[in-house]
């Protein structure tokens, strides 16, 4: 940026969290036991680790961490019996068990339980401190690093180094300097090196203080932003930038910067993709509610299909954890002679969980969540008896009508008193199965009223703000195809709710962006399926009033293994903003660590609507299996070169993975306007121009004064045409002229019908059978390059497949000669094997000539076969 921004992503980690504490653990499925475990949290709070006698201690990343809450009373015996001889009775167990959910998905969780000494609840409120660390979440790739779990980097290296243990290292002498070191040279930064070499045309080491002021004015501020509110780098601040983040104390003196300290600075959070300002609650939360767009879920119990599925209470917390404030309730009579409504999803053969338990975790989530409401989009297919009547009682139980629900009581609102609920069952009227909701129930609903629609006019005619009504996607679509603007108008003065259609028994989802660009305040999607559609909303999203570039460059980190990989650039936004499967890089084979792709820009031309786009920057192996992504809001997006760190399919972060991307952001110009912009963008260089055209035109003898404006010559020329046509046909004449002129005429115009019209190209390129043709060449061509890409990566794959074996066998024969030199030296004396040394040398020269050979011969080989693949 180039104001300079503090950006605070750590919170206070408490002192006693970092001590730790000693508590028993145990994990229900599958049963684990562990007695007197240390936990502590690090300095950063980054991890939850622990360790008991005996063992390996071990770690859970907290930003998996879902929750923290007071656990209940195992019922396995075996649990039991474990914590009875280790000096806790069942009895003594209430109040002390803290439980740990966590996952990278919101379906596979798992769970952990911490069994204190006492009642204190301090670490339990201590650890919720620490997770929904949303700033953690978008730390800079520097900061990654110092994620204790990635030093486990050093054992992939060093696998392959023989003789070395990862625990030989002093801890206290590796130094997070000396990781760092390590990690640029597991993973080299040739992409970076270049573009230094770029920035200081290859003639020193090191960047002046003019050079990175031209660099960063150039290519990493983006060129639409206002000069005061976002004034251009200066000298001053890039001496910050310098002094800041390079470590060579001569060239921080001299005012230069190492391609070291460069790459510091390409890392940190100075140079995030987007502005971190906008991480904080940067939009106005005091509009009327159809103005926002909230993250919505459908049948949000269901885990999984929604024919046959599993219902499960959990999903309710994780679904409102995970940013969504509209979940669903579908509540039906009970089964059992107590009649205790349940929730499931109707006659879909689907389990079944109570609504007042459900209703009680959605009230305690609401607690730990901030003053954002809760939208409960409640479905009631209930008697008028019991039903009905327990129905609210669990409502009331669980005190959602006080802060939950925006469908519901606002805070602060008192409850009615007996006698006026006794008036309000005897005057409530039953008319039919549309209305058979308790009167209970039915007087929680003051916030928004939902009704059948009927049409865009009739709700215009009515006129009713609290009005709302639902949608399946497939009428919605209907609606947006035939009456486009009517239902925009409609959501800018009240609420529509968008759901999946009846045939999506997966649980997949459908792209929600077509409705938001509608103005379609909730669009529900199956949050157990983690898909791009699920992680493209958050929470509530303020509604807009009413030639951007990406280049991939490389990857770090995205694999330990050799795989091939390919990145993949996508657009959401409007109809015509939306570009999908069409950028991509090549596929580097066999690279997992530091690919370079090096790959042409990729040009989004034109969006009309920047405000609603947003862009995926996605990675996947050979397989085409996804190894990350990463969803970026354009209207925050930075410009420049910029680190990309990646996020799984459930949006949790990956924490060494990154592409390294070259964003430019500019504002369209339509073909043909680009002198005039550029004239008006800076008019000192168009006059200087101008000027020297003029000056030109002096050294050939002319002046400006002599060049008279003249009119077009076509123009003049059809006009005397017209004008003598009309002359000769009121010109007097005789009748042996007038035969002779109506011959002359008669012949002239079978002369005219005879001319063929001049066509030209671009007329012929608008034909229907022209554009029919090309699109029709463009898809087999499209066709042909995907399979000659395909059978090129399966070739290569196969290639490198089989130079890997020849380096290995090399590796092999080369470690087999060695050994029995060791053991020869060990047996007669390091001074008594000079002949066998030498003898081993010239046999591992020739072994390695031997292998080069092959290797060249296969790679030649290759060649070979892509030339004729050609």
């Amino acid at each position: 940026m180039t104001k300079s921004y503090e950006f605070n992503w750590q919170k206070h980690i408490p002192h006693f969290l970092q001590e730790g504490a000693v508590f028993d653990r145990f994990d229900e499925d599958p049963f684990v036991f562990e007695p007197s475990c240390h936990f502590k949290v690090d300095e950063f709070g980054f991890f939850l680790t622990w360790k008991s006698d005996g063992k390996e201690g071990q770690l859970l990343e907290c930003s998996l961490i879902n929750s923290v809450r007071p656990g209940v009373v195992p019922k396995d015996p075996k649990i039991l019996a474990s914590l009875e001889a280790a000096g806790k009775s069942e009895a003594d167990l209430d109040g002390r068990i803290i439980c740990m959910c966590s996952g990278t998905d919101l379906v596979n969780l798992s769970f952990m339980y911490m069994v204190m000494d006492n009642t204190d609840t301090k670490w339990m409120e201590g650890l919720k401190s620490v997770i929904h660390n949303f700033k953690a979440n978008n730390v800079c790739p520097m900061t990654c690093l110092k994620k204790q779990s990635v030093w486990d980097l050093l054992k992939i290296c060093l696998r392959s180094v023989r003789g070395l243990s990862v625990y030989e290292i002093e801890h206290s002498a590796f130094t997070f300097d000396i990781f760092y070191a390590l990690t640029q040279k597991i993973c080299p930064r040739t992409d970076i090196e270049e573009l230094f070499k770029k920035i200081n045309g290859d003639k020193s080491d090191y960047l002046t203080v003019e050079q990175l002021v031209s660099f960063l004015n150039e290519n990493q501020r983006d060129p639409r932003l206002n000069e005061i509110l976002f004034p251009f780098y200066e000298a001053k601040r890039v001496m910050q930038i310098i002094e800041k983040y390079e470590r060579d104390a001569d060239l921080k003196k001299k005012g230069h910067m190492s391609s070291d300290g460069f790459c510091r600075y390409l890392m940190s959070d100075e140079n995030a993709p987007v502005f971190l300002d906008r991480l904080d609650l940067c939009q106005e939360m005091e509009h009327p509610l159809a103005h926002y767009f909230i993250s919505s879920s459908h049948n949000t119990y269901l885990t999984g299909r929604q024919f046959g599925g599993k219902s499960s209470v959990e999903m309710y917390r994780q679904v409102l954890l995970s940013g969504c404030r509209c979940v669903e309730l579908d509540c039906w009579d009970g089964k059992g002679e107590d009649q205790e409504p349940i929730i499931t999803h109707g006659k879909a053969m689907c389990t079944d969980i109570l609504f007042k338990v459900s209703a009680n975790q959605t009230s305690l989530t609401s607690l730990q969540l901030c003053t954002d409401p809760n939208v409960l989009a409640e479905s009631a297919a209930l008697d008028e008896g019991a039903s009905a009547v327990r129905l609210t009682e669990g409502a009331a139980a669980a005190d959602v009508t006080e802060r939950d629900a925006v469908f519901l009581h606002q805070s602060g609102e008192t409850a009615e008193d007996a006698d006026a609920e006794q008036q309000l069952i005897a005057s409530y009227k039953y008319e039919g199965a549309t209305t058979n909701i308790h009167p209970y129930l039915s007087a929680m609903v003051n916030y928004a009223q939902p009704v059948k629609f009927q049409s865009f006019e009739v709700a215009e005619e009515r006129n009713i703000h609290h009005n709302m009504s639902s949608f399946n996607e497939s009428v919605g679509l209907g609606y947006l195809k035939t009456n486009a603007i009517e239902f925009v108008n409609y959501n800018k003065r009240q609420m529509s709710r968008i759901y999946p259609k009846g045939g999506r028994v997966d649980s997949s989802n459908y792209m929600p962006q077509i409705f938001w660009n509608a103005g379609c305040q909730m669009v529900s999607l199956n949050f157990q399926t983690p898909v791009i559609p699920a992680t493209l909303s958050c929470r509530y999203l303020l509604k807009p009033d009413f030639m951007r570039r990406a280049e991939v460059f490389s990857g770090q980190f995205l694999s330990d293994k050799k795989i091939g990989t390919y990145v993949e650039v996508d657009m959401y936004g409007l109809p015509t903003d939306t570009i999908r499967k069409e950028f991509r890089t090549r596929m580097v084979m066999n690279n997992g660590l530091n690919p370079y792709y090096n790959e042409e820009p990729f040009v989004f031309r034109k969006l009309i609507l920047p405000d609603l786009a947003v862009l995926r920057i996605a990675v996947y192996d050979d397989n085409n299996k996804l190894i990350g992504q990463r969803i970026l809001p354009l209207d925050g997006l930075q410009a420049g070169y910029r680190h990309i760190s990646l996020r799984n399919e459930g949006n949790k972060p990956l924490s060494l993975p990154t592409v390294f991307c070259n964003i430019v952001l500019k504002t369209y110009v339509p073909d043909g306007f680009g002198a005039i912009v550029d004239a008006l963008s800076d008019p000192k260089k168009f006059l200087t121009i101008a000027e020297k055209r003029a000056d030109q035109m002096r050294a050939l003898g002319i002046e400006t004064s002599d060049i008279a404006d003249v009119p077009n010559e076509n123009c003049k020329s059809d006009k005397k045409g017209k004008v003598s046509q009309v002359k000769t046909n009121v010109t007097p004449q005789s009748s042996s002229e007038v035969n002779a002129t109506q011959n002359n005429i008669s012949e002239n115009k079978r002369d005219n019908s005879a001319i063929v019209n001049q066509v030209n190209i671009e007329d012929l390129k608008q034909m229907k059978t022209f554009i029919k043709l090309m699109k029709k060449q463009q898809k087999e061509l499209n066709t042909l390059k995907k399979r000659h890409a395909k059978e090129h990566n399966a070739m290569q794959k196969s290639h490198c497949t089989q130079v890997d074996k020849i380096v290995a066998q090399h590796d092999k024969e080369k470690f087999t000669l060695e050994k029995l030199l060791e053991k020869a030296i060990k047996k007669r004396g390091e001074n008594n094997c000079s002949e066998l040394k030498k003898e081993t040398a010239i046999k591992v020269e020739m072994l390695t000539t031997d292998h080069k050979e092959k290797a060249k011969q296969r790679d030649e080989g290759q060649s070979g076969e892509d030339v004729d693949g050609e």
